[in-house]
């Protein structure tokens, strides 16, 4: 399991199982957003026994399933909307990690005047490159001024 931080109280990582869930805890996660979705790959036919494993260890589970690449208003409004009532530390992941990174950059576009340049830097530190994002984020940028 690689988790990387993005900002204090939250961080992402790629595919979890359930011999990562105590872990995930001792680490100090209280909640864990996951992206993936159900039967997208023969490792993740659906999602009842991670959150099941996530749950029984007092960790909240939120599934905002996203189609790689289908960042949606209504996916971004969720993840928002997750980040912001779950108890921090949070953990989201997806299959390699580019969707959770990506919903965070979009989500963080949508909220405040940033500095796109650093949180492109961030994903990328954080192990994805979303310069092919960049055109969608300005755009999301334009439209909210």
């Amino acid at each position: 399991m690689d988790i990387k931080a993005l900002e204090p109280g939250f961080s992402i990582c790629h595919a979890i199982q359930i011999s990562d869930v105590s872990r995930i805890k001792a680490l100090g996660f209280k909640s864990v957003i996951c992206n993936r979705v159900p039967g997208e790959a023969d490792d993740y036919q659906h999602d009842s026994s991670l959150r099941q494993a996530i749950e029984a260890e007092g960790l909240l589970w939120k599934e905002i399933p996203v189609v790689p690449g289908e960042y949606t208003e209504e996916a971004i409004e969720a993840f928002g909307h997750a980040i912001e009532e779950l108890p921090t530390p949070i953990l989201a992941f997806c299959r390699t990690g580019r969707r959770a990174v990506s919903l965070w950059v979009h989500n963080q576009v949508k909220l405040q005047d940033c500095d796109l340049g650093a949180l492109l830097n961030a994903a990328h530190a954080a192990g994805h490159d979303l310069q092919d994002s960049r055109p969608a984020l300005e755009k999301r940028m334009a439209n909210k001024a």
